[in-house]
């Protein structure tokens, strides 16, 4: 796994997971590797895995059964969502706001751009 320099590793690895998650790769009530597994695969730690595992625990995207694993929450897809669209509403978009301001981009024009992204998309 390539890891960008401005985000923690640990916090790279958790979104690779959700990606899975929302993708349909890992679906609800599926187990997910272990630690160590896991570990091995994206060339970490397993302390900077464990980090991961606790943070979608703790934000309700994986659960732990005790001696059998992490495994998917039935509602991961829908918490991944919310989360995600918590971060994009909060700072990220205030970020990409005061940009588009700073270079004169109108709203209707923004609204033009966003259409065409999305109809190009759907074909």
């Amino acid at each position: 796994m390539n890891f960008k320099e401005n985000r923690p590793i640990y916090m790279q690895i958790a979104d690779r997971i959700a990606d899975e998650v929302l993708s349909g790769a890992l679906q609800a009530d599926s187990r997910i590797p272990s630690v160590r597994e896991y570990a091995a695969t994206v060339e970490v730690n397993a302390n900077t895995v464990v980090r991961s595992y606790d943070y979608l625990q703790q934000k309700g995207v994986i659960y732990n059964r005790r001696g059998l694993g992490y495994f998917v929450a039935p509602d991961a897809v829908k918490i991944v969502h919310d989360i995600r669209r918590e971060q994009l509403l909060g700072d990220e978009l205030k970020q990409v706001m005061r940009q588009l301001a700073s270079i004169g981009i109108s709203p209707d024009e923004l609204k033009e751009i966003y259409a065409n992204y999305l109809k190009s998309n759907n074909e």
